[in-house]
């Protein structure tokens, strides 16, 4: 007997013209057989429609259909349909399974995008549609590049385990001249920290010409190098107008005597675009390509009904081959983050087997039941480096980045809350805004850490750390009375 749920798809379905329900099969069964890209939207009908029909619309948009159906179609093009298998409508939520080989067989993220929240975002048949979770089948992961360099990488260059990579952003992001721009990072480095970025907007201003830029901090890392003892990495941002001036930035950064290691290259990864993301992976496999994701906002944030999830983003830069992404500071920075997403999101890429907000993802590109996956995954899970002799059997890790709002006195508490060390932090004004100055910052920011490792509270180590204590002083404040300092 059916219950008021069948009941309901059953009146829906009856609903569907032939052309709708080419696109739905609620009795499709073994999605995960390996033949389909598995996506979840929260999902409100537009338009008169009701949600099946709706729904039946976006899934023939994103793959075959159109608006009508179309006397050109074939048996096998009818076999490239996307498919609608499952609906919540209580929650708003529709399956769709997409066969994988629709897509560009070069491993070319930006194509599966075009198809799944393309022209599906701008469609009337909606009033909300927002890609939650999604799932890559082993056999769509073999296509697609994957992490080359890693945090393990560069680890091992760096000679820090244990730890969070302690790193900046300079400040303030534009207006300084090559020169002091390059001592703001000799001040950071020299000051016991390990990464430094430029901010996304960084290119060749005339009053900072890329070129110069790129010798003085050379010269800078050279001196910082030879004072501490300790290896530094720069991370550039080659974002630029074509591809010929990306790669140009590229080679002027390789040529510039650089230690390999020493440097990442950086992409505002929505605003540049997926080409170049995978530009950079391809033609750089030795270098961290460091992923920006400005302007995700328009697509993440959990008020906007259109667009995609921080966990849909950094499982697409994890695909496209991304070292690292920024992943949000789980609401306890100054960016607008849900703790839940940006931690789901920074699991997500950093491990071989994760939970997501509705699939389990499995970066395995063996059978996940094979013993020697099964061994890999507790690795994993006991933080082990993994897949360096045998990456045929899986993609590699992708680095969260963490970033926005965050100081010495939050470093802990967000440790705590991601659950683990295995990250880049990037305070900006976490550490120039420091009273005693940049150096006195990244002191800070290495005492907060020493602090952590040691288990021993802030406040407590801080009485025999005058660059803690200033911190804690400072950062403690009221933020309005911080920014009336700092102005």
């Amino acid at each position: 007997m059916y219950g008021a749920f069948e009941m309901t798809v059953n009146k829906y379905l009856k609903t569907l013209n032939p052309k709708q329900a080419a696109y739905v099969n609620l009795d499709l069964s073994n999605t995960q057989n390996g033949e389909y890209l598995l996506c979840v939207f929260h999902f409100i009908a537009g338009d008169g429609l009701n949600i099946l029909q709706a729904a039946a619309e976006i899934a023939a948009e994103s793959s075959t259909g159109t608006n009508f159906k179309v006397t050109t179609e074939t048996p096998f093009s009818r076999a490239m349909n996307a498919l609608v298998y499952k609906v919540d409508m209580k929650k708003n939520l529709v399956w769709v399974a997409y066969p994988w080989r629709l897509f560009d067989r070069v491993g070319n993220v930006q194509n599966i995008l075009t198809y799944i929240v393309g022209n599906v975002l701008g469609m009337k048949q909606v009033s909300a549609l927002k890609l939650l979770d999604l799932w890559f089948p082993p056999a769509m992961l073999e296509q697609y590049d994957g992490p080359s360099y890693t945090i393990d990488d560069m680890r091992k260059y760096l000679n820090v385990y244990k730890r969070p990579i302690l790193g900046t952003i300079i400040k303030p992001k534009m207006g300084l001249t090559s020169a002091e721009y390059a001592e703001v990072c000799y001040d950071f480095w020299v000051g016991g920290g390990d990464f430094v970025k430029n901010d996304e907007p960084q290119a060749n201003q005339d009053f900072c010409p890329y070129d110069k830029m790129i010798k003085h901090v050379k010269e800078a890392m050279d001196k910082a190098v030879k004072e501490t003892g300790c290896r530094k990495v720069h991370s550039f941002n080659v974002s630029a107008s074509d591809f010929d001036t990306m790669i140009t930035r590229c080679e002027m950064i390789r040529n510039a005597g650089f230690e390999p290691g020493s440097y990442a290259f950086l992409i505002d990864g929505i605003t540049a675009g997926w080409m170049a993301v995978q530009t950079l992976r391809r033609r750089y496999p030795d270098v961290f390509i460091h992923f920006h994701r400005a302007a995700h906002g328009a697509f993440t944030r959990s008020e906007n009904p259109f667009g995609f999830t921080v966990l849909v983003l950094s499982k697409f830069a994890r695909l496209a081959g991304a070292s690292g992404i920024h992943t949000g500071t789980a609401g306890i920075g100054k960016m607008q983050g849900d703790k839940k997403e940006d931690i789901t999101a920074a699991h997500g890429i950093l491990n071989l087997v994760a939970r997501g907000h509705f699939f389990s993802q499995s970066w395995a590109m063996v059978p996940d039941k094979d013993d020697d996956v099964l061994r890999l995954v507790h690795e994993d899970v006991a933080h082990h480096v993994i897949l360096t002799d045998d990456s045929w059997r899986g993609m590699k890790k992708c680095c969260p980045i963490v970033s926005g709002g965050l100081n010495p006195v939050l470093l802990k508490p967000f440790i705590d809350a991601i659950g683990g060390v295995d990250f880049i932090t990037t305070m900006g004004a976490g550490c120039h805004a420091h009273p005693s100055g940049t150096k006195a910052g990244a002191r800070a920011l290495v005492q907060a850490c020493d602090a952590y490792l040691a288990g021993i509270d802030i406040v407590k180590y801080s009485k025999k750390h005058v660059e803690l204590a200033e911190a804690i002083k400072f950062f403690s404040k009221k933020a309005e009375d911080v920014c009336e300092h700092v102005a």
